[in-house]
């Protein structure tokens, strides 16, 4: 059995795959997902899992090199989104619109969907390298 936080095959497998520079979406329930990109869909019901849940299982199996978000997103705030890992608020990227966000997901490895009904509650992590 595999030694390790993340469960979830299909997620394990696509953060496995990553070299420098791949990104990964994760996102909240109502982000549309392009056709032909990876969709992983864990949502279950509104809320399970959250972002927050989603991103600590990433932050234990995956080198984030820098982390995206919409404008959207940190509207009104002075700092990062609190379902953001601590350790990435470092790592914040430009910021842009939501509508160009959602067209960058076309070039995404995957698209992780979770039970998060936070508006604009999305992420886009573009892999590092752990040397």
């Amino acid at each position: 059995m595999k030694k390790g936080v993340l469960l979830n095959a299909p997620l394990s497998a696509v953060v496995a795959r990553l070299g420098q520079g791949d990104r990964v979406v994760v996102c909240d329930a109502a982000l549309p997902i392009p056709d032909g990109v990876e969709r992983i869909d864990l949502a279950v019901c509104p809320g399970v899992p959250t972002l927050a849940q989603v991103l600590q299982a990433l932050a234990a199996e995956m080198q984030v090199e820098r982390v995206l978000l919409a404008q959207e997103t940190m509207a009104g705030r002075q700092a990062p989104p609190d379902w953001l890992p601590a350790e990435w608020s470092d790592r914040l990227g430009a910021v842009v619109p939501h509508e160009e966000f959602k067209r960058q997901c076309a070039g995404v490895r995957a698209v992780v969907r979770t039970g998060e009904c936070t508006p604009y509650a999305n992420v886009m992590l573009v892999a590092g390298v752990v040397f």
